[in-house]
């Protein structure tokens, strides 16, 4: 199966849907990001919302089934918004033993991921389009995966926007629902409010505990991105922090 880039579309919010945390945009893929798209998702990418573009395995349940994604057993890394893809395939390339699922609404970012996947020789490595918090309350199990990373979000700057951020109580609980006990939650921004609501909504979910007091220094794994360096170049402090599931 070959397809182009204009067949991905994003399914419009319905009513009484939840709010969602991204907002869809296009952009130019260029020649070597459309080959890519066309030639390798079949084999590394599935679409959260649209059967046409080729769905996840599943299991008789309904869950995601892993074993089948990736070809082996082994712990799960969810990555949200994995922007371009650096950050995913380096970590995934120093990190062999775990597979990483890295789910991005934004198509440049998941065609560039596949052409990061193919350069590097990957096989831990799989990307799904679309919502990424759709695809956790609908295909993910409780207690599944290792590790939930939730890398430079979008900061909904705006006031009235706020609602829309990743980062608050609802979807903490369900993302540490579906970690294991034991599991952490790594979440880093470099806009300064969105650091410390993140750091009081996390400290306030009742089924994780910090593993700094406070904020974190960068863990040396997380490379430090082309978007992360632009930030601190104009000045942004990036913050880091990394929860454990504790029951």
């Amino acid at each position: 199966m070959s397809l182009p880039s204009d067949a991905f579309r994003h399914v419009a919010s319905r009513p009484h849907e939840p709010l969602r945390t991204f907002h869809p945009r296009r952009a130019t893929l260029g020649r070597e990001r459309e080959r890519a798209l066309a030639h390798l998702w079949p084999r590394f990418g599935f679409s959260v919302h649209d059967d046409a573009l080729g769905r996840a395995p599943l299991r008789a349940d309904g869950s995601l089934d892993v074993a089948a994604l990736f070809g082996r057993e082994a712990p799960l890394v969810l990555e949200i918004g994995s922007g371009m893809g650096e950050t995913t395939v380096a970590m995934a390339a120093a990190d062999p033993s775990r597979d990483y699922l890295a789910v991005e609404a934004h198509l440049p970012g998941v065609a560039n991921l596949l052409v990061l996947v193919e350069r590097a020789g990957l096989t831990n490595v799989r990307v799904a389009h679309g919502d990424a918090l759709d695809l956790v309350r609908r295909h993910v199990p409780e207690g599944t995966l290792d590790a939930v990373h939730v890398f430079f979000p979008d900061p909904w700057p705006k006031a009235r926007h706020h609602k829309r951020r990743l980062v608050q109580p609802a979807h903490v609980a369900l993302l540490r629902s579906r970690l294991r006990v034991g599991g952490t939650l790594h979440c880093a921004t470099d806009w300064a409010d969105y650091a410390d609501q993140m750091l009081d909504v996390l400290a306030a979910d009742p089924g994780l505990e910090n593993t700094a007091d406070g904020f974190v220094a960068r863990p040396a794994h997380r490379p430090v991105t082309k978007f992360e360096q632009r930030g601190i170049d104009l000045g942004h402090e990036v913050r880091d922090v990394v929860m454990r599931r504790a029951r």
